[in-house]
């Protein structure tokens, strides 16, 4: 073969032509190919003064050049060229040269990535939502759109679609819920709607949906009219057992403060001491800093197991439980909690299901490798009920397909990678992890034997606004060595495409402590069975969180908030990395 050929062959043709002759395939296109002529053309060499000579060609010159003195049996000249060998062999083991394949001379060859592509595939994200509520909320007609699309989009690119669904416990809201108080008018003995109501002077307000209040992770149900005459007890910040055991038979109300108590945890008092109902209320969170001076209502999930093992094996199906805005708080602590009067009444129709399994799906696109090594790419496409989900998690979603098109136009051009990569999308993220569990679960020999690396996408997203908000973003992995492969990355990424790499402070961080330490991968995402559920031994995962998203689980998590150039830049380092990994099985 003449060394013109190799200018006209694939990456992976040079690699195989380099293994033929048990030469180092690592390295860029342009190297392989210096490799490849070097072999072919190099002849001894008679200067030991040459840079490149490789061991076998210097050795034989060394002895043609010695003198042939003998002391005893052996030859002067012999002795002097074994001893020079030993010695060049081991500089070079100690040096390590790049151009024999040692050292940091991996193919790091920036991707492209197009953002107004990506902004394009947010929108069409976006749109799919609820026509009222606007979120794409697992195991909903607006979910199953949503992986449709995704596949679609995935074999367009040239995967093969592998369309995945699993059945795990989900709540349902099945319509528009109703918040409302009432003040009756003369003598208190009118009725509230009606024109009677109208006529006696009763007061109603009504709470909206969304902006004043929230329905908040496996939520039960409740018809509770104005005539139902609920009570309510004030619950503080939720930190006082004993109000806790007062409260049995009325609704639940929590004032958010800094104590943090979460909503696996009130919702698990509220089990155990049989409430009717449950309201916690933003007084501190992003207070002033999305709507005016309010503090918005923010939907958080509950843990799922902890809440059946509170409530004595099921979930408790008619305990309601929302959140409300500060402002909105306000209102209902001075005409329920503080009344000077008779307190208001309250209307309460939360109408959701919450003790059934619905079919939530995980959608993979997949070009095999000529492995069974697989790197996989994703992140979650459900959001949570009541919000576009602009941010959380469109903005990872569309730097996952952003990758995978990206990589579709390298293999096309380059060849079948040795590895297998992916690009998968997950449900149920919002209530659970529960798609990305489930996955796992389902492929746990497989991904045990064959996963190299799990690449997480989940508001790798800087706010468009992130002058004023902040400009972070932090790219983490429980492994060293994938934490130096990121570094450098993103050390040629600065040096190439500085005009934007400049405008981020990108941030690193290594956490490979066990589960439970101080340094243990946080599992806040789903990356987090990719570690954690692979039978013991641990798995490896790269995330990259950004910062400046306020409006996040909130209804203002919109299209307004995006700022696409920030996905550029985890999209590039990390599908940078995916395509070393993909083409070079050393790495």
């Amino acid at each position: 073969m003449s060394s013109n050929d190799y200018d006209k062959m694939l990456v992976s043709e040079l690699r195989l032509e380099l293994q033929k002759f048990q030469l180092p395939t690592s390295g860029k296109k342009s190297a392989l190919i210096d490799r490849l002529k070097l072999n072919i053309s190099q002849q001894p060499m008679i200067s030991l003064e040459a840079d490149l000579v490789d061991e076998e060609s210097r050795y034989d010159v060394i002895m043609t050049r010695m003198k042939t003195q003998v002391i005893g049996p052996l030859n002067i000249g012999a002795i002097i060229a074994i001893l020079l060998s030993v010695l060049m062999i081991s500089t070079v083991l100690i040096i390590q040269p790049s151009w024999l394949g040692f050292g940091d001379d991996y193919d790091y060859e920036l991707i492209d990535f197009d953002q107004q592509q990506a902004k394009t595939f947010a929108q069409d994200l976006v749109d799919l939502g609820h026509p009222d509520w606007k979120g794409r909320m697992s195991g909903t007609v607006e979910e199953a759109n949503t992986s449709q699309y995704i596949l679609d989009e995935l074999e367009a690119m040239g995967y093969i679609p592998e369309p995945n669904e699993f059945q795990v416990p989900m709540h349902a809201i099945n319509s528009e819920p109703s918040f409302r108080l009432c003040i009756q008018g003369i003598s208190g003995l009118s009725p509230c709607d009606g024109p009677v109501g109208a006529l006696t002077g009763a007061q109603v307000t009504s709470f909206q949906h969304r902006s004043d209040y929230v329905i908040q992770g496996f939520s039960g149900q409740s018809q509770y009219m104005f005539n139902d005459n609920i009570e309510v007890t004030d619950l503080g910040n939720g930190t006082d057992q004993t109000l806790w055991q007062s409260a049995t038979g009325t609704i639940g109300y929590v004032r958010g403060d800094s104590s943090k108590i979460g909503n696996t945890e009130m919702y698990s008092n509220a089990a155990i001491n049989d409430l009717a109902g449950l309201i916690s209320v933003n007084k501190n969170y992003n207070c002033g800093k999305i709507e005016a001076n309010d503090c918005v209502p923010i939907f958080k999930g509950t843990n799922y197991d902890l809440l059946v093992e509170a409530n004595g094996g099921s979930i408790p199906t008619e305990i309601p439980f929302i959140s409300m805005s500060k402002d909105a708080g306000d209102i209902f602590e001075t005409m329920v909690i503080n009344a000077s009067e008779e307190p208001a009444s309250i209307e309460l129709i939360i109408d959701v299901t919450n003790d059934e399994e619905l079919t939530i799906y995980a959608p993979c696109g997949k070009i095999q490798g000529r492995t069974s090594q697989v790197v996989i790419a994703g992140g979650h496409h459900d959001t949570v009920y009541h919000a576009e989900g602009a941010v959380d998690d469109s903005s990872g979603i569309a730097t996952v397909l952003e990758i995978a098109r990206q990589m579709a136009e390298i293999i096309n051009q380059t060849g079948t990678p040795e590895r297998t990569i992916k690009f998968c999308t997950w449900g149920g993220e919002e209530e659970g992890l529960w798609g990305s569990r489930a996955y796992v679960e389902s492929m746990q020999s497989s991904l045990r034997e064959n996963l190299r690396l799990y690449l997480n996408f989940d508001m790798n997203h800087v706010d468009a606004d992130f002058e004023n908000r902040g400009n972070s973003l932090t790219l983490f992995t429980n492994n060293e060595d994938d934490y130096g492969h990121i570094n450098r990355i993103a050390d040629l990424y600065k040096e190439e495409r500085s005009e934007l790499a400049n405008k981020y402070n990108i941030q690193f961080a290594l956490l490979d402590g066990k589960q439970g330490s101080d340094k243990e991968m946080p599992c806040n995402s789903d990356h987090c069975p990719f570690v954690y559920d692979l039978g013991g031994e641990n798995g490896r995962a790269v995330v990259c969180y950004g910062s400046g998203s306020w409006e996040y689980h909130t209804y203002l998590d919109t299209m307004s908030r995006f700022n696409e150039e920030s996905l550029a830049v985890s999209g590039t380092i990390y599908g940078t990395y995916m395509r070393l990994l993909a083409y070079d099985l050393n790495v």
